[in-house]
């Protein structure tokens, strides 16, 4: 089921059964949006990603940054972490963030693609390290990138194109049920940021 031209709810959940994904569309404008986009460029300390796939290490082309409020240890994809402080251009948006979905988080991890050759394979966040069914929040800038959720058993699909400056939400028993995942395309050539808050767990 694609959802590219709706009336988006924020109320109205994008996923048939098992699971919550809210879309607010834009929550800024244009010219904040831009704002964002070109700060988040210049101030955040971007580095290629890393992976360890059947044992060997993985470096890709799309580069991440992990901040939150301490210097929390993130783990995924078999590399490990440590999230920087906040900018205050973080803190901005995560308190944007906070206020409009009503939830509450500890971390950020930012994801830069530069054109549409970039993407990220069908995955789900289910990582040790996550708040078991907390809500986490995309928030994204730049192009706008068509995005995709496939359950696991059903192998049904829902998509829809995230916006510039727009927010998404995933909670509840997405993270089970289904994958997510930013199909590459070759009809985009800009940098595109998305901005995922979550709620690390602490022992």
């Amino acid at each position: 089921m694609d959802l590219f031209s709706p009336e988006f709810n924020e109320n109205s959940n994008l996923l048939p059964k098992d699971g919550t994904v809210l879309y607010y569309g834009p929550i800024m404008d244009y010219a904040k949006a831009e704002f964002y986009l070109n700060r988040l460029l210049e101030t955040i300390e971007w580095k290629n990603d890393e992976a360890i796939i059947f044992g060997q290490l993985i470096t890709t082309k799309r580069k991440v940054a992990w901040y939150g409020d301490t210097n929390f240890k993130y783990s995924y994809s078999k590399i490990t972490k440590e999230a920087l402080s906040w900018t205050p251009e973080l803190k901005q948006l995560k308190t944007l963030v906070e206020e409009k979905t009503g939830e509450t988080y500890n971390s950020c991890l930012l994801n830069l693609y530069h054109d549409g050759s970039e993407g990220m394979a069908w995955h789900s966040d289910g990582e040790k390290d996550l708040k078991k069914n907390g809500a986490i929040a995309s928030l994204s800038f730049g192009a706008e990138r068509k995005f995709a959720f496939k359950h696991k058993t059903t192998k049904e699909t829902v998509s829809l194109i995230l916006e510039r400056g727009s927010l998404l939400v995933m909670k509840d028993e997405t993270q089970t049920h289904w994958l997510h995942r930013l199909p590459p395309t070759t009809k985009v050539n800009k940098p595109r940021i998305n901005l995922t808050f979550r709620t690390i767990v602490h022992e």
